[in-house]
């Protein structure tokens, strides 16, 4: 299993991150297609969580086909993962279930099989160079105050769960309105929470703006900073669930 994943600095186009995008592929499309993405020299990260919810999640593995389009495994994926593989007593299938994951189980056993082993195969953590310095993407969080933490972390083969489920599920950032930044990294990018605007606290952009349930997808530009729609500086929230 991958933990980190690191990308050199894209010289010949530009970078972008894009939040949560949960079985909802058209859409996408059509917000790349509103900042001219050019697939000859853009690339595309993804926070995770691309399954579930939205009625286009068996295309994940088309996606994940393009040169230029690179994920993370978000909470989504996992679950997906755990139900498939270590679900004795249903279980974990069950709340999969609950929240989108039935495109999953309408499939062959074969096709299951197919997509699990494609989504664990997802790193946690992606690293992105920059002209302007190192960007983080997770899904949820960094759980440590320095990203030279998390590396070291992802460096000794992960192992420990309580990490792995912070990067997936964290919250507590938002929850507190915390401020203070990830040390010894330009940027972290994550997802996982709703909010109404791309925000930022300390170095730590949200944009996850719930583009799977209207459309209104967030693009970052990783080399400058700058979204598509603007980042919100009032922090507005509005919570979304798992």
């Amino acid at each position: 299993m991958t933990v980190l994943k690191r990308f050199e600095r894209n010289t010949v186009g530009r970078d972008f991150a894009v939040g949560d995008i949960h079985g909802h592929f058209t859409r996408l499309q059509a917000a790349l297609d509103a900042v001219g993405f050019d697939p000859a020299t853009d690339r595309l990260f993804s926070v995770g969580d691309m399954v579930d919810r939205g009625p286009e999640s068996e295309q994940v593995d088309t996606w994940l086909a393009k040169p230029w389009f690179h994920a993370i495994r978000g909470n989504h994926e996992q679950m997906a993962i755990d139900a498939y593989r270590a679900d004795s007593d249903g279980r974990a299938a069950g709340f999969h279930l609950r929240v989108g994951g039935a495109w999953l189980y309408a499939r062959s056993s074969v096709e299951q099989a197919c997509y699990v082993e494609l989504l664990a195969d997802l790193p946690l953590v992606i690293e992105v160079e920059t002209p302007e310095g190192l960007i983080g993407i997770v899904h949820a969080d960094c759980p440590f105050p320095s990203w030279t933490t998390l590396q070291e972390w992802a460096g000794g083969g992960s192992g420990f769960r309580n990490v792995e489920e912070a990067c997936q599920w964290s919250r507590s950032r938002v929850d507190l309105q915390q401020d203070h930044g990830v040390a010894d990294i330009r940027a972290v990018v994550v997802g996982h929470s709703v909010v109404r605007r791309p925000a930022v606290l300390g170095n730590v952009y949200h944009i996850d703006t719930g583009g799977w349930m209207d459309g209104r997808f967030t693009l970052l530009d990783l080399h400058t900073l700058q979204s598509h729609p603007p980042i919100d500086p009032k922090l507005s929230w509005d919570w979304g669930d798992e």
